[in-house]
């Protein structure tokens, strides 16, 4: 018999990012950090916004709620783009995970992320909870 996998719960992600701050952020590296951290579709989304930074901040909050929640921070076991927020075709946001997130999540039973997202006041944040079957 193979060992038991949890179910319900198994992790909890909490992120908070100034928006200001990483707008300065993407004004010193631009593309080349937008590369680095957004896939091309979360790119498309942001940049085709009014204040795209508002919206890369809640996506760069998403994706550090998402490591937290598994444990591992941004690094060896997960990265940047393994971790993608699109919309639902009701408009809300998801969490897709890709590469190593996508082993991440199968190796710890995850089969669901919840994911909010919200700004207001300069900052945007993301909660995320990671579901097991």
């Amino acid at each position: 018999m193979g060992e038991a996998r949890p179910t319900g719960v198994v992790g909890l992600g909490l992120d908070l990012v100034e928006v200001e701050r990483l707008g300065a952020v993407i004004g010193r590296q631009g593309e080349r950090f937008l590369r680095r951290v957004f896939t091309e579709g979360e790119r498309e989304y942001c940049a085709a916004k009014s204040e795209p930074a508002v919206f890369y901040a809640a996506r760069f909050a998403a994706k550090e709620a998402v490591a937290k929640a598994f444990g591992t921070g941004i690094g060896a076991a997960i990265g940047w783009l393994d971790i993608e927020v699109v919309r639902n075709e009701a408009g809300a946001p998801e969490v897709r995970l890709w590469g190593k997130g996508a082993e991440l999540a199968a190796s710890r039973g995850v089969d669901r992320v919840f994911l909010s997202l919200t700004h207001t006041g300069g900052m945007a944040a993301a909660s995320v909870v990671l579901q097991a079957g």
